[in-house]
């Protein structure tokens, strides 16, 4: 049986084909069309998943969107009178979409899967719970989904067992955690939907000095983390902006200008509305277990992504264990949908192996073989030497040794926002250069944002305080304390951004300046050929910690084919690229042709 999910209209549309109850593919429209965060009907993440499993849209037995359009709309036009005539102008500008492809889901399917069976539908945040539940190693489970908004709910708690998911409770708009995290990215000025994660990043230069205020004004938070938001400060009630007159009197001034230079005041913002998030989803946490009694908590949502949040309900101790589902955001919806219909709809089993998720590492996208590799690379004249996997680790292990940065495109390609070692950007994580290297000549993004850290599984407690596996890059731990390097008092004096300087570790290039890591590990079972890479990096340095960072360029989806991930490298100051067993040294590269205006090609995110 072969059901496919869809997710839509709203931001990272993706498919995920499910036969017989196992994920066959799943991917993102953006990786295709290459468009972030790419919001169409994602007839190329279709066409892919309907090719990875070999069938055509008439093999399919059922179809799920992850949403209900209709009650969404319904929200949309009770918000629009409740605030009018401020959103008039909005609404005129939305409802001909709504009427065109939203609203009637069900035809627009039809028409762009050339499909005639059964389409069916999933509540927004049941989706979200089926994703995080579902392929996660517990045989029961309490899950806490906290998003921007789906239909009408915010965030909802519930229970996994067996085969079903039940919510319990919900929170409903417009009271929202991510539409006030949402609301701050705007102020700080970065994008909405998108710049959430950098807000995350840039709160550890800042101070916790605006808590109060927002506790005090902008939001009502209960000690059992329900809370109630103080709309007379916000302004998406009317589609109009995130925030309004009143906020930017509490926080003394406008929301900053994008791509201006950041200030005190935007660090220590961020720093304030990730204390009160991560405030908000302990109380949650902490009162899901005592509602549910269970030991296992599973999270999705957009505000699952927030995994410095995540490792501090963790190190609470307030469950036994928690498992996040790496798709979190809307993308993540496709494939729950696809698993409800299966276990809740179908009433098919689930079986659980202890210890072990589903996820299978997340590795559901597009794939290609040496054969495809030579193929390109011969197709377009790049010269390239191919390695025996011997020779190839140890080269490549030699060269992150040597402060080399290299791209690595191997396998399947990641289905969420994370790379995990198949299409990622690599480096050596002791070097006190590598940092700032990556961020401004290889990312070309701001100069603040910190790396991630891949570690073998087994060695990960040696570097970091942390006792068990991090596979999908959504926890942050702190390093030990016995890898750290004591700052002067000077250092300690330093603000903001000057901190990034001071090396702060045995690794500086993953040590944030609060001496956390946002840690991925892995293991020899799921990825062998990037276990592989580490450990040879591991026996010749003494370090079983390598950079990884998504392989694309800021504004840009990470690489998808052979064709991204070279042109990708040509653009950027990336020594080294190996794609399969094929190694390409950039100074044996010819410049691109006709290539000088790239930089516009991807609108910044």
């Amino acid at each position: 049986m072969h059901i496919l999910g869809i997710s839509a209209f709203y931001h990272d549309s993706a498919a995920c084909l499910v036969r017989d109850g196992e994920v066959v593919a799943a991917a993102q429209q953006e990786r295709f069309s290459r468009k972030k965060h790419d919001f169409r009907f994602p007839s190329d993440a279709v066409a892919y998943c309907l090719r990875e499993a070999g069938i055509t849209a008439a093999d399919l037995d059922y179809v799920v969107f992850y949403d209900r359009p209709f009650t969404k709309f319904e929200r949309i036009l009770e918000t629009y009178l409740m605030t009018a005539p401020l959103g008039v102008r909005s609404l005129i500008k939305a409802v001909p979409l709504w009427l065109k492809e939203k609203l009637f889901m069900k035809e627009t399917i039809r028409k762009e899967l050339g499909y005639a069976g059964e389409v069916l539908f999933v509540d927004h945040h049941e989706s979200h719970a089926a994703s995080a539940f579902y392929p996660s190693p517990f045989e029961e489970a309490a899950f806490l989904t906290i998003d921007g908004v789906g239909e009408w709910t915010t965030t909802s708690y519930g229970a996994g067992r067996g085969n079903t998911v039940a919510i319990d409770k919900e929170i409903h708009f417009p009271h929202s955690i991510g539409l006030l995290y949402s609301a701050f990215t705007y102020f700080t000025g970065f994008k909405v939907n998108s710049g959430e994660y950098k807000v995350m990043g840039l709160a550890p230069y800042g101070e916790p000095k605006y808590v109060d205020v927002i506790l005090d004004k902008l939001i009502d938070l209960k000690e059992d983390g329900s809370f109630r938001l103080d709309m007379k400060y916000f302004n998406y009630l009317s589609g109009l902006s995130m925030t309004g007159r009143r906020f930017e009197e509490l926080f003394g001034g406008p929301a900053r200008r994008p791509e201006s230079a950041l200030t005190q005041r935007e660090m220590d913002l961020a720093r304030s509305v990730q204390e009160v998030t991560e405030m908000a989803m302990t109380r949650m946490a902490r009162h899901v277990r005592r509602e549910t009694g269970l030991k296992h908590l599973c999270l999705a949502g957009g505000v699952a992504l927030n995994c410095v949040a995540n490792g501090r309900i963790l190190r609470e101790g307030l469950f036994e264990d928690i498992w996040i589902q790496p798709a979190a955001g809307d993308a993540g919806g496709a494939l729950g949908a696809a698993l409800f219909v299966w276990h809740r709809y179908l009433e098919n089993g689930r079986t659980v192996t202890p210890g072990r998720d589903s996820q299978n590492g997340s590795y559901y996208g597009p794939g290609f073989d040496d054969g495809e590799i030579r193929a390109f690379l011969e197709g377009v004249g790049a010269p390239y030497h191919r390695l025996e996997d011997d020779e190839l680790f140890d080269r490549a292990a030699d060269l992150i040794a040597g402060e080399k940065v290299l791209g690595w495109f191997q396998g399947r390609m990641e289905f969420g926002p994370r790379a995990l070692g198949d299409r990622s950007i690599l480096g050596d994580s002791r070097s006190g250069k590598m940092q700032s290297v990556m961020n401004l000549k290889i990312k070309y993004r701001e100069s603040f944002r910190p790396f991630a850290p891949t570690a073998l599984a087994e060695r990960v407690s040696d570097w970091f305080e942390i006792d068990r596996p991090s596979p999908y890059m959504l926890l942050v731990a702190p390093v030990r304390k016995e890898r750290r390097i004591d700052m002067t008092d000077g250092e300690k004096r330093l603000f903001g951004i000057a901190k990034l300087n001071v090396p702060r570790s045995e690794i500086p290039a993953v040590t944030h300046v609060d001496y956390s890591a946002r840690i991925q590990t892995v293991e020899k079972e799921t990825n062998p050929r990037y276990h592989r890479l580490i450990d040879t990096f591991r026996a010749k340095t003494g370090c079983p910690v390598i950079i990884n960072t998504s392989f694309n360029v800021r504004g840009e989806p990470i690489v998808c084919t052979p064709e991204h991930a070279f042109t990708c490298f040509m653009r950027t100051e990336m020594d080294y690229l190996v794609m399969g067993n094929y190694l390409l040294d950039k100074s044996e590269q010819k410049p691109l042709e006709e290539d000088s205006d790239w930089r516009s090609e991807f609108e910044l995110d």
